[in-house]
């Protein structure tokens, strides 16, 4: 479904995780939570996502009064349930009896009980005693009125980085997974490129993932080593699903995380019914907060392309979190901001870690709405509550609406982990950075995109930037080759296409050839000194450290060329009409500013600009969700005013204050326009 409501509440969600369970001692703070959730505006919390040893102390008893007690009582003061599964942490007595359930890490040595994400993802143990408890939850408050949503565990893979376990179970599941894929050694030998180093396999018992002390130059192991641990967590979460869904059909979710390279998120999406992360931005670590809301508006878009609809904000902090070298309290407004900021990128939500700081252990300063004293009688719950307030006045308004962009960035997981594996054109080949760049240009003229994989269809957009694409799964050259030939703009950039599904280098010509009508000879890595040049559109612009040199094997237009060197004059941007549509070729990295200019032309030539492209100031942002009615979020986030010009003659959303001409926005405000 394109615009994703739960149903059972069409609100915007306000609230966060809460966890009652650390205060069964003490009623009266239960009794102060419910009256405090009020005065906060908070209509719904996550329940049970650290709980397991509360709902079964020991293997087989299971004690799950005291959260229907809590569930009953939160939905009798209008406050909905979203209610996790417990797999995040296993218990003690768990860990202890069953050795295999706690992971391997890469180093060959197995975990001690504890911390959390610490199971292997392969143990029959843990999926029976995840199946389990999943099904006791399922049958107790699958059905509750006050339950809207099942949150799976709690960040898969977190706390301990790996996103894999290295166990015998999973080696074997690894060979198993193999075989499925390759059929035969011969096959994955070829795909390998085995004979690199003597390395082919003549037994399939022979191979081992990549560990630190084995096997960690053969690059089509490693590459189908991290497909293998993220599907297996797919896997693991597919299986919480089924459990879930024995008693009870609301959605389920899974909170995912800011940059997190092992699991290919793509792939978890469809199974899932919303999509769901948790944002913890650094603001106030640099000179100004652009840089950190342009990070962050790329992961708010990224989550909303998952499945081209709203998402959850499922964790942020209303102040500080207590896990970075300086955590800096959020100054006053900017809570509100970056909470709108969400919402203005499509979220429909906007929930916190956490509701009520606990009393021990290494979150108890962890940023809350409640604090340890003082109550209500603090500046992050006035603002807190302030922002609550807010979203009730603008939810009905809000819900059903999504951004819709013309425009689309190709980000893949599996050309992440192949081109950062690499030896060579340089040691950081910084591909998360780069596909950043490139999102940047498009924020910076108030021009949305969303986010899609070599998998998804390009059908819809005008538009589609591929940086850094070295990895080309199998049929994406061909579904390129499509979509231009049918009137499609496609931006490719130095780089790319370089190597097949399996990392083998491409031989012969450029899988793109035909469509960029280009062929790359080589890659240079300069270095500082090492200056270059190119001039595009009338201005001079410095070349960057990666620099293709490409040839010319069909017609093209040659938009800049280098000026210095020995490959001065070699085409640096060429344009070529294929079919219905173009093609462009970016040979090099290029100082900022460049892709604002480059993509500022297209954007101008295809006519699908934004009514706010290129007339923002710096460090302000627009966001657009359309429904019946379309609304814009116009973000500031500069610690002084700033004025915008108006292209339109506007209303302030609810207020209705007509707005004309140009508009002042606070610094770190959030203004919300409809057309007059």
């Amino acid at each position: 479904m394109r615009k994703n409501v739960i149903a059972k509440y069409p609100k915007l969600l306000h609230g966060g995780d809460y966890n009652p369970d650390q205060w069964l001692d003490y009623p009266e703070i239960l009794e102060e939570d419910i009256r405090l959730m009020k005065q906060a505006h908070v209509n719904c919390v996550s329940l049970g996502i650290f709980s397991w040893t509360k709902l079964e102390p020991s293997e087989g008893e299971f004690r799950l009064d005291w959260l229907g007690e809590i569930i009953d009582r939160l939905y009798e003061n209008g406050v909905y349930t979203i209610l996790a599964t417990p797999t995040g942490a296993v218990p003690h007595w768990m860990s202890a009896k069953y050795e295999e359930v706690r992971q391997v890490l890469s180093n060959g040595v197995r975990n001690l009980p504890g911390e959390r994400h610490n199971f292997c993802t392969t143990s029959p143990v843990m999926r029976q005693k995840m199946r389990t408890i999943n099904q006791k939850l399922s049958s107790r408050f699958g059905k509750h009125p006050g339950v809207i949503l099942w949150h799976l565990s709690n960040e898969y893979g977190g706390n301990r980085g790996e996103g894999a376990c290295y166990c015998p179970l999973c080696q074997e599941a690894f060979r198993e997974w193999l075989k499925e894929k390759y059929k035969t050694l011969d096959a994955l030998n070829h795909a390998w490129w085995t004979s690199f180093w003597s390395h082919t396999y003549t037994d399939w018992s022979q191979i081992h993932s990549p560990m630190e002390n084995g096997e960690n130059s053969t690059h089509g192991l490693t590459l189908d080593w991290k497909r293998f641990a993220s599907h297996q967590m797919q896997d693991f979460c597919m299986e919480e699903i089924k459990a879930v869904r024995e008693y009870s059909d609301i959605p389920v979710t899974i909170n995912m995380m800011l940059d997190f390279k092992p699991y290919d998120y793509f792939r978890f999406a469809p199974q899932l019914d919303i999509i769901s992360w948790d944002s913890y931005p650094e603001w106030h670590s640099q000179a100004d907060e652009t840089q950190v809301a342009m990070h962050t508006a790329a992961w708010h878009t990224l989550m909303r392309s998952l499945k081209k609809a709203p998402f959850l904000l499922m964790e942020s902090t209303p102040s500080i979190v207590n896990w970075k070298p300086l955590n800096t309290q959020k100054r006053p407004g900017l809570h509100e901001l970056s909470s709108m900021q969400a919402i203005a990128c499509g979220s429909n939500s906007v929930q916190y870690f956490q509701w009520r700081k606990g009393r021990g252990s290494s979150e108890k300063f962890h940023g809350a709405v409640v604090d340890h004293k003082n109550g209500a009688n603090t500046r992050v719950f006035r603002e807190v509550s302030a922002l609550g307030e807010r979203m009730e006045r603008l939810s009905d308004s809000i819900v059903s609406t999504c951004n819709e962009p013309k425009a689309a960035i190709l980000f893949d997981w599996e050309n992440w982990w192949a081109v950062e594996d690499i030896q060579g054109p340089r040691r950081d080949m910084a591909y998360l950075d780069t596909v950043l760049a490139h999102f940047k240009a498009f924020w910076e003229l108030g021009m949305e995109v969303d986010f899609v994989s070599e998998d998804d269809t390009m059908d819809g957009y005008a538009l589609v930037a591929a940086p850094m694409a070295y990895l080309y799964k199998d049929g994406y050259a061909q579904r390129v080759k499509d979509y231009v030939k049918r009137g499609g703009t496609y931006v490719a950039t130095c780089f790319s296409g370089v190597v097949n599904e399996t990392d083998l280098c491409f031989i012969g010509e450029h899988p793109l050839e035909e469509v960029l009508g280009i062929r790359p000879e080589e890659v240079d890595a300069a270095s500082c000194y090492q200056q270059n040049s190119l001039t595009f559109d009338g201005r001079k612009w410095a070349a960057g450290c990666l620099r293709e040199i490409s040839n010319p094997v069909a017609e093209v237009e040659v938009l800049a060329a280098y000026g210095e060197d020995y490959y001065k004059g070699v085409p640096a941007v060429t344009r070529r009409q294929y079919g219905e549509g173009k093609a462009y070729y970016v040979a090099c990295e290029t100082e900022d500013g460049f892709l604002s200019a480059f993509y500022a032309k297209l954007i101008r030539e295809l006519g699908i600009a934004g009514e706010f492209t290129g007339k923002l100031p710096y460090g302000v942002a627009v966001s657009k969700r359309e429904g019946e009615e379309a609304l814009w979020f116009l973000q500031n986030f500069n610690r002084e005013e700033m004025r915008v010009e108006l292209p339109f003659a506007a209303a302030a959303v609810p207020e209705g204050t007509a707005l004309e001409g140009s508009v002042t926005l606070k610094p770190y405000e959030c203004l919300v326009l409809r057309r007059a």
